[in-house]
């Protein structure tokens, strides 16, 4: 049977940062910019860290998004220039709103430095509504206990943010999304409603299918799915998969380096202000990220 339901199928290529460390992103890309509000997703890892190797994220701002990061393995530590400083572990949940500028940084926490340990995530980038582009920034962190689930034959589903299948998760969001941690057992199925306009998975780890598609997809694939079409997913051997979406943005958005608006003059300021220094600084860094070489223009998203 030839099945309708999916519109692209991106495959992130693999960008090596050094020390094992590899980054997949699946957003945007050529052929889709965004899905919902979700407008960038990085797989970091999986990665071992041998003793005296660690994450560095230095210092850098973002601003009119929120960031929302997520892990499998390991631990990542935020500090950010409203004084957060917060551990984050599986299954957790760091929201951080830019607003109007923040700056923050991201660290293999210390304790964990003088051994080997693993990092395996995911973070994606929300473009904000209009209304909310230049909001006052915030972070909130959330624990994996704080989060919906429901679990029944052979099938668990932990909403991260947003709203599904009758669920709300506590998360502090913005608009119309929804992002799930979803896991198949062998021979499990899941019936994703088309109840959001917008809608992917990302397989992150084992193998997927959609029920009436040929063939599978594998682990770091997105799969964007047409509107309106109510699709099942299953899985042969088990698999787990992140279910992301929402409404579309009326508007476009620009993004450049870190940078996310719906007015480009807007990331030229922000490049500016960064530039000059007029960010807030991160209490107990005295490092940063430089802004790379111009490029004519910003990037339509």
């Amino acid at each position: 049977m030839t099945d309708t339901s999916i519109d692209t199928v991106i495959i992130p290529p693999s960008r090596d940062l050094g020390d094992g460390f590899t980054v997949r992103r699946a957003l945007p890309t050529a052929g889709r910019r965004m899905v919902g509000p979700f407008i960038f997703f990085d797989q970091m890892g999986p990665a071992a860290l041998e003793a005296g190797h660690a994450l560095d994220v230095r210092p850098h701002p973002h601003i009119n998004l929120a960031t929302l990061t997520y892990l499998v393995e390991g631990q990542i530590m935020h500090r950010d220039s409203l004084g957060s400083e917060q551990v984050i572990r599986p299954g957790e949940v760091n929201w951080m709103t830019a607003g109007r500028g923040i700056v923050h940084s991201e660290r293999t926490p210390q304790e964990l430095r003088s051994g080997s340990s693993s990092l395996f995530g995911l973070q994606t980038w929300l473009a904000l509504p209009v209304a909310h582009e230049e909001v006052a920034p915030e972070f909130f962190h959330y624990g994996a206990d704080q989060m919906p689930t429901v679990t029944d034959k052979g099938v668990s589903l932990s909403l991260v943010a947003g709203t599904a299948d009758g669920m709300v998760s506590p998360v502090k969001t913005y608009s119309d999304l929804f992002y799930a941690d979803l896991t198949l057992g062998a021979g499990g199925r899941y019936r994703l409603a088309a109840e959001h306009v917008e809608r992917a998975f990302f397989v992150v780890s084992g193998t997927a299918r959609v029920e009436g598609q040929e063939g599978t997809f594998d682990a770091s694939q997105l799969i964007v799915l047409k509107p309106d079409a109510e699709v099942v997913l299953t899985s042969d051997t088990g698999a787990r998969l992140m279910l992301l979406g929402g409404e579309p943005m009326p508007e476009k958005r620009y993004i450049y380096w870190n940078f996310v608006s719906s007015r480009p003059d807007r990331i030229e300021q922000a490049k500016q202000d960064w530039r000059e220094g007029r960010f807030p600084t991160v209490p107990q860094e005295s490092e940063f990220i430089p802004l790379p070489p111009d490029v004519p223009g910003a990037k339509l998203a």
